[in-house]
């Protein structure tokens, strides 16, 4: 019964916890949040889905390569670090436009929201490759099965 309630709840807490992350993520630069936060969120919906349902189905949901997630991440991270070094300011400094977007009005753009996307890209690929990591290790356990191979005998011939 308990499980029902889970799996049908889940989707629709997915499409929540998933909007809320990026509200929290593009937020992040002005305000409380960011990519750090966002990331958690995100991990927190995926997980919900792996005890819903099954890793296959978070590996369907989201299906990316964590260890290049991670990279990729690491990289805008970085890069957005550097990048006003090289041009002769600070480390982590940051710039910001303003931009007219039909519907939304005025937007501010800056460049501190890259580097939360990187940290976003790195906790949520962590995230997801220590999900995989345990759900392994336990469908391991269910199985029984070790890692040691069976002897074979020589056939005699």
């Amino acid at each position: 019964m308990n499980m029902l309630i889970i799996r049908t709840v889940s989707p629709v807490q997915l499409y929540i916890m998933t909007l809320f992350a990026m509200y929290l993520l593009l937020r992040g630069h002005n305000a409380p949040g960011g990519g750090f936060i966002a990331g958690l969120l995100t991990v927190a919906a995926i997980v919900l889905q792996a005890v819903a349902f099954n890793v296959r189905h978070v590996e369907y949901l989201l299906p990316i390569h964590p260890p290049g997630f991670i990279f990729m991440g690491l990289l805008l991270a970085v890069g957005t670090s550097l990048a006003p070094t090289l041009l002769g300011a600070p480390f982590l400094d940051q710039t910001f436009a303003h931009v007219t977007v039909p519907f939304f009005g005025d937007v501010e753009l800056a460049t501190a929201l890259l580097f939360d996307l990187g940290v976003y890209f790195v906790v949520v690929g962590a995230g997801k490759m220590i999900i995989l990591t345990i759900a392994d290790e336990e469908v391991d356990a269910d199985d029984g099965s070790t890692d040691e191979r069976p002897k074979v005998q020589p056939a005699e011939g």
